[in-house]
């Protein structure tokens, strides 16, 4: 197979988020086999709340949807607020209504791994859940495992999370191999 390019969406608006850093560290894993790599997060993926009519005169949703029509696999990793994903997270996903239209429709056939991060279990794993469902109805294939990462326990949570983080981008390989 070619160069897969992965890229990761989400994270925060903080630099040192621990999405953020989760969703660098899958990155770091996914080069190490050989993949090409974007991050989507921060700044960049910050846009205005949805607005089909609109969103295209962006230059930064322009070059956002040009990322993912490149993109082989892709990583979501959101911040549990309220037991869902957060806000900022949520629209850039509602911006991938703008590829409807593409050969390749939304995330059709596209391996996608989840992160969630919270500051407990529950709060972690329904914004997993959440995010499982967003990436069905946008027809991606969720890798099996989804991590979904306790940021209020203590300890480094993306060493504690690797081997997961490796489990998962493992899975995204296999079936982009197929």
């Amino acid at each position: 197979m070619k160069q897969p390019h992965i890229v990761a969406l989400g994270g925060t608006l903080r630099p040192q988020s621990a999405t953020g850093a989760l969703l660098d560290a899958a990155l770091s894993i996914a080069a190490e086999s050989g993949a090409r790599t974007t991050l989507l997060t921060g700044d960049v993926i910050a846009f205005p709340n949805f607005e089909p009519e609109e969103a295209l005169a962006s230059d930064a949703i322009t070059r956002f949807l040009d990322v993912l029509r490149s993109a082989d696999g892709l990583i979501i990793g959101s911040p549990g607020y309220h037991g869902s994903l957060s806000g900022m997270v949520k629209n850039a996903l509602d911006h991938v209504e703008l590829l409807r239209g593409d050969e390749r429709v939304y995330f059709d056939g596209m391996p996608v791994g989840l992160i969630a991060t919270a500051g407990g279990w529950q709060a972690a794993v329904s914004t997993l859940e959440a995010l499982r469902t967003i990436v069905h109805a946008l027809r991606g294939w969720p890798t099996p495992l989804g991590v979904a990462v306790n940021t209020g326990e203590r300890g480094d949570c993306v060493a504690a999370a690797e081997p997961q983080l490796r489990l998962m981008l493992n899975q995204m390989r296999w079936f982009l191999d197929r």
